[in-house]
């Protein structure tokens, strides 16, 4: 009986140790396997938060737009001074920044950088109808368009913004 009994605890546990090992074998993963599961799943995660992202600057975007479209209502909004009404304009804030410009007798010209070279790549990008992002960098397509602005408006064209080039853009905006 005891050689039956150890028999049959023999068998179960060739029995257990079979099944482990096939489990062992079926489940086994070989290392590239493994690193493009575990690369799959990073760029699952970082395409969850990517999502995310897109997702808040779409938000973002929608409220930016209502803000752009309300900002436009109100400078195209009718002034009543006295009996006449009056368009207000719609670039009225660059022509202020442009005007500073003037006041504090500022002269741009390639290499120079700042928020004043980009009040006049706002202009460029609404005189010649563009979408050109503003960098704050006079570089050499901001002096090329500034040349052909001098040029357009009779202007010495030496690619230099200066008092007269920032009238001239003042006056353009202005019609």
């Amino acid at each position: 009986m005891d050689k039956f009994n150890f028999f049959l605890f023999s068998i179960v546990v060739l029995v257990l140790v079979g099944l482990v090992g096939y489990w062992a074998v079926t489940t086994i993963q070989s290392g590239s396997e493994h690193a493009s599961a575990e690369e799959i799943k990073k760029l699952e995660n970082e395409n969850e938060e990517l999502k995310k992202e897109a997702q808040k600057l779409k938000s973002e975007l929608g409220y930016l737009t209502t803000e752009v479209e309300n900002n436009k209502e109100k400078e195209l909004a009718i002034e009543t001074t006295g009996s006449a009404p009056v368009i207000a304009n719609e670039h009225q804030e660059l022509i202020d920044e442009l005007q500073k410009l003037i006041d504090d007798n500022v002269v741009i010209k390639l290499k120079s950088r700042g928020t004043r070279v980009g009040t006049v790549q706002k202009f460029l990008n609404i005189y010649n109808n563009t979408s050109n992002r503003i960098d704050n960098d006079y570089g050499a397509s901001t002096q090329k368009a500034v040349i052909e602005f001098q040029k357009a408006q009779g202007l010495t064209a030496d690619g230099e913004a200066s008092k007269a080039t920032f009238s001239k853009m003042i006056d353009w905006l202005k019609t």
